[in-house]
């Protein structure tokens, strides 16, 4: 799935028109992949090839150099397919997924600068594609209004549109059912203003 830069002027476009109505802030990113821990696929392919020489010792008859050689094949070729993004996270459990996932996420809210604004009404909406993640983070004005379960239609709909490849709309989706909330608790006045830009950001 990928975003188009027509989607990212209509995120944009979205992002404006909710914060015409509060005072809060809506930042959104979206992570293509969350996880860049590259240990698991060496380890692996380190016992692979190590494993490697014992087993061809047993059933064959080839010269040590001849075993070396396939030894250090075996070790980049592994090291090639395990090291492809779609890999590297299918080998990592589900829970160690979702953990790397969501600190990426706090990490993107402290870095978009969220947490700066006055009244604590920032709402991060955070997508990380690899790992199949989805979380919507309000700073600590908004949260104690607002229980985190219920942003969860937003992300119910996020979610949809994303198993349909629309990843704009799913992000035009949450960034309405945010605002409205923000709104309610939030409500734009004469001294409110946009802090941080109105865009979507891709890492």
């Amino acid at each position: 799935m990928s975003l188009s830069e027509h989607d990212r002027d209509r995120i944009g476009q979205a992002i404006r028109a909710a914060e015409a109505q509060t005072s809060g802030e809506i930042v959104c990113v979206l992570a293509r992949m969350s996880a860049d821990a590259t240990a698991l696929p060496v380890f692996l392919a380190a016992v692979v090839a190590l494993a490697l020489p014992w087993l061809l010792i047993a059933v064959t008859a080839l010269p040590v150099q001849r075993i070396l050689v396939l030894q250090i094949a075996l070790f980049i070729l592994l090291m090639l397919v395990l090291c492809i993004p779609r890999v590297r996270v299918a080998l990592m459990p589900r829970r160690a997924r979702r953990a790397v996932a969501h600190r990426v996420a706090m990490e993107q809210f402290v870095i978009r600068g969220i947490a700066r604004k006055t009244d604590r009404s920032g709402v991060l909406i955070f997508v990380s594609l690899a790992e199949h993640y989805v979380r919507i983070i309000a700073d600590d004005g908004i949260a104690a209004k607002v229980p985190q379960a219920e942003w969860q239609g937003a992300v119910n709909a996020l979610v949809s549109h994303l198993r349909n490849g629309q990843v704009g709309d799913g992000f035009i989706a949450a960034i309405e059912a945010c605002g409205g909330k923000l709104a309610e608790h939030f409500p734009r006045t004469a001294a409110s203003r946009s802090e941080l830009p109105d865009r979507i950001y891709l890492i």
